[in-house]
């Protein structure tokens, strides 16, 4: 049975973002990233996000972004609150391409969308470079879901927010994407 993907640290997430930096494609290589943790994207997702589901009307950033249901799994469409280091990358990748109003988000070397199969073998390719053992283009969104349900009871939300959030129709999924805290179990058997 193959393993579910890893899911990353913080250092780890900074270490991805700061190499990407020395990329080719710096920009749109830290948006495929922040797409990916800050936002819990599919592979699919970030291939298919056009500028359409990022705008508002008057061609500025949105304050969030509208995954259309055309490019998400199952047809399970959302929006999704844009993280500010997510806000701004996407701004400056927005100036980098001159502000298009329409058109894919993230561009392949040849100015069309990416494919999916090509962000999959992209994060591969990172990760291998990083040496980031168990990871796959699935970490950040593993990662993303494991994050917000471990702050729900910070802000009063309820695992049902982050279900929707990551496009699930069954709770029962969103839950298997969650890695428990080892030291929060430790600390937990403690008290009981």
């Amino acid at each position: 049975m193959r393993q579910p993907a890893r899911v990353l640290e913080s250092a780890d997430v900074r270490r991805v973002l700061k190499h990407v930096l020395h990329s080719r494609y710096p920009k749109r290589n830290r948006v495929i990233v922040l797409l990916s943790f800050k936002a819990g994207l599919r592979s699919c997702e970030i291939a298919g996000l056009t500028w359409e589901m990022t705008l508002t009307p008057s061609g500025r950033l949105a304050d969030e972004l509208s995954v259309a249901r055309q490019i998400a799994k199952n047809g399970s469409g959302r929006r999704i609150p844009l993280n500010p280091d997510l806000k701004l990358a996407l701004t400056q990748l927005h100036v980098e391409q001159k502000r298009p109003l329409s058109g894919p988000v993230v561009r392949s070397e040849r100015d069309g969308h990416m494919r999916p199969r090509s962000v999959v073998n992209w994060f591969k390719g990172v990760y291998v470079e990083l040496g980031l053992l168990g990871c796959s283009s699935h970490s950040g969104r593993r990662t993303f879901i494991t994050r917000s349900a471990r702050i729900l009871p910070k802000i009063g939300a309820s695992l049902r927010d982050v279900q929707e959030l990551a496009g699930h129709r069954s709770l029962t999924t969103t839950e298997r994407y969650i890695v428990g805290d080892r030291d929060a179990q430790r600390r937990l058997t403690k008290l009981v």
